[in-house]
Parts: structure tokens; sequence; C-alpha cells
């Protein structure tokens, strides 16, 4: 079962490639949600037709095997690239903003700019190149799969490096989430300076 579900990866891309696309790039996001850190989005053109085992939305799969596919992902991708959008960017530009800004910035980091971007979601209007929006990309296509995990990874990555220069609040664990711990850890020290202080004024 588990290679057709695989196989079924590149079916929409596929299609793709039938409408004389030559380079297309799928682009996913890491971090809207969270009450802490930035925002991060890949942008990944595989090989047309890879089969990377276990290769799945970010989201159904554990730490160990994101960890393990992240390497593989960059080892065999044609073409990746990975951007955050800060703090401070989604204060001023709001987290649609920000988030478009992070995807902008991923694409425009590839080498070869792609014909044809593949956004997961179902918004796409501030992406500045020829884009196609994707609703449940992640878990449909190869190349927004492979860049939700490259994504994921990287912001994860980053939040662990945050939890040692602002400790108490449990970065490590939540990754910035809005975990009852981490809610008790800001009403007790008040919010850090990577804190989104939009996303807490509904804080009681």
């Amino acid at each position: 079962m588990k290679n057709s579900a695989e196989k079924d990866l590149w079916e929409y891309e596929r299609a793709v490639y039938a409408e004389g696309f030559g380079r297309i790039c799928g682009v996913d996001e890491a971090g809207r949600g969270p009450l802490a850190g930035p925002v991060c989005a890949a942008a990944v053109t595989l090989p047309e037709g890879l089969v990377i085992a276990g290769l799945d939305d970010s989201k159904k799969l554990t730490e160990k095997r994101r960890e393990k596919l992240y390497d593989e992902i960059v080892e065999k991708a044609l073409d990746c690239s990975i951007a955050f959008a800060s703090v401070e960017e989604i204060e001023e530009l709001n987290i649609l903003g920000a988030t478009y800004l992070a995807m902008n910035r991923a694409i425009s980091g590839l080498k070869s700019a792609p014909e044809l971007a593949l956004i997961d979601g179902n918004r796409c209007n501030g992406i500045e190149s020829p884009c196609r929006c994707v609703v449940g990309g992640d878990g449909l296509c190869a190349d927004i799969a492979a860049a939700s995990i490259l994504a994921k990874v990287t912001r994860d990555r980053y939040m662990l490096k945050m939890a040692e220069e602002y400790p108490g609040y449990g970065f490590e664990k939540h990754k910035g989430y809005g975990t009852a711990a981490h809610y008790a850890a800001i009403r007790e020290m008040g919010p850090s300076k990577i804190h989104r202080l939009s996303f807490l004024r509904k804080m009681h």
C-alpha cells in the first residue's frame, strides 16, 4: 500500500508537467500558528518522479522521521531554498503577509526560477511568481510535502536555539505553540523578545 501512496504524490505534478511546464517547485510554511518565533517557508524542486520512501505531510511524521527525510530531500533535490519572516515582520504585516514574504524569499532563493510554484493552501495572491494553490498540497504533491518537511525541521531547530536564549518558556518542547504550559510561563515571566504580541492580546 505504501508504494502506491508514494506514487500518488506525483499524480498532481505529472498533470502540471503535462501542461508543458518545464520547472516547478513546491512551497510550504511552518509556524503560522505559534505565539512565538518566526514563520519559515521552503521551496523545493525534486527530480520529476523521484520517490522518497515515507515522504508525506510533515505534520503526519515523527520528529525523528522528519529529521531523516530532511537530509535525504536536501541531498536529492534539484533545488531547494529556506527562508524566514521575523517576529517584527509578522507584527508589521500580519501573519498572512509575513507568510507570503517568507514564501517569496524562499522562491527567490532558488538557483533557477520556477515556471510555476505550487503553494500549499487555498490562498496565494501574495506570491510574486507564477503560482497555483493546492489545498492539502502537503499530502498530495511530492514537492510540497518535501517543502513542508524542510520548513518544519528548520523552524524547530531554530526554536531549540531560542530555548537556550530564552529559558523557562519551554520552547524546546512546544516550539512556540500555545500550550497550557506556554501560557503559564508567559503569565509568570511576561513575553520574551520573540513573542508575537499581537497573538497574545486575547490572553486573560
